[in-house]
């Protein structure tokens, strides 16, 4: 029954609606109740494959490979989050102060799922869910939900549950999506996995006017996807500062730098007067991108991880905080960026690789808990 019930909260919880974030806050609740350490991991590992449960589908997708692939890689990916919270699993005490173990362990592994080197894969964390229960309450949002997690692992579980469903319903009735940033815009696209790969002037142009149709609707900042722009080339930043030569908007967009040993996944900008690289990604996705190994063997390639790097960057004179797609997944790096007390959220991606799955869903819904959270508003510019 712990198995099962931990299956659907992973399940209903990372569906890919924002509203629906709370529910992944009983997970503490079936860890804790657990008997044995073995039914503590399968309830551990039944909530985080049903809420990455779009990762082989889409990974098969990426690799244009069979499920092998991607099967592997989602069970590798959950055995973190399975491998902390069974070292921090202990048996609850009937009665007595012992009975506050469960909770301090929970925090605990809860922390060590938030920050590197776990928090790398640290997905589906339902600390996520404080924008839903405590929008605009910022730090002390955070605070209450860690705090509420907490005693869903202890034997007060009961008693948070009804507030903490309360704050949820209350919520709920009174929900608003974040509110927009005058002036920016984000320019979703649908070129598939032809985004960037395409370095032809053709492509560049279609690219251009999409632009110049934003920018007629008043726009003054358009985001673009992740990737948008393919390889940063002197010639693509010729080609870009001419085409904005007679405007006075600023484009921000993705794109890839080569270097040695391998790239750098980037949002560059670029006006009339000037273009310069953003903003570096601090974690591309591990194994598709981000492969560490490559390097420690000798060999070149993979994305260059900057893990605690440019947490906030200035744009249009303002700070911004940049998330590129898998960043939106993770604790760490909007919690890092929130230090810094920008003023804006601008989270890109390219998911072409993800049709029919659950996964560009959760990202978003995962940024606007956080923009609703710290009462910011959040620009998004997606390619499927």
């Amino acid at each position: 029954m712990l198995i099962a019930v931990a299956t659907a909260c992973g399940w209903i919880g990372w569906s890919g609606h924002v509203l629906t974030l709370p529910a992944a806050m009983l997970f503490p609740a079936l860890w804790a109740l657990s008997p044995s350490r073995v039914v503590a991991a399968l309830v551990s590992a039944g909530y985080f494959l049903a809420a990455s449960r779009g990762l082989p589908q889409g990974v098969a997708k990426f690799f244009a490979a069979d499920l092998r692939p991607g099967l592997l890689l989602w069970l590798a990916a959950s055995a973190s989050f399975v491998v902390v919270h069974v070292a921090v699993w202990t048996r609850q005490s009937e009665e007595g102060r012992p009975a506050l173990r469960s909770a301090l362990r929970y925090l605990a592994a809860t922390l060590l799922m938030a920050l590197p080197p776990f928090g790398i894969t640290g997905w589906a964390q339902p600390i996520t869910a404080a924008g839903v229960l405590f929008p605009g309450w910022g730090w002390w949002g955070l605070a209450a939900t860690a705090v509420g997690l907490a005693m869903m692992a202890s034997r007060g579980r009961l008693a948070a549950a009804i507030v903490l469903g309360g704050c949820w319903v209350w919520s709920a009735a009174s929900w608003t999506p974040p509110f927009l940033a005058p002036g920016w815009a984000g320019v979703d696209l649908e070129h598939g996995q032809n985004l960037g790969r395409d370095g032809s002037l053709a492509y560049h142009r279609d690219l251009m006017a999409t632009v110049r149709r934003a920018s007629g609707e008043g726009a003054r900042i358009l985001i673009l996807p992740e990737s948008a722009l393919g390889f940063w080339t002197p010639t693509v930043e010729r080609l870009w500062r001419e085409a904005l030569h007679d405007s006075d908007a600023t484009v921000i967009a993705g794109a890839a730098i080569l270097g040695r040993p391998g790239y750098e996944n980037v949002l560059v900008t670029i006006s009339s007067e000037r273009s310069e690289i953003l903003y570096r990604q601090r974690v591309p996705v591990p194994v598709s991108m981000w492969q560490p190994w490559r390097a420690w063997s000798g060999q070149g390639g993979g994305a260059r991880a900057s893990f605690f790097a440019n947490p906030v960057v200035k744009a249009g004179g303002v700070k911004v905080a940049p998330l590129i797609c898998y960043e939106q997944l993770l604790v760490w790096p909007i919690l890092q960026s929130m230090l810094r007390s920008p003023d804006i959220i601008v989270a890109t991606g390219n998911g072409w690789w993800t049709a029919g799955t659950s996964i560009v869903a959760l990202q978003q819904a995962s940024i606007v808990a956080w923009a609703k959270l710290f009462d910011l508003p959040v620009v998004i510019a997606f390619n499927t």
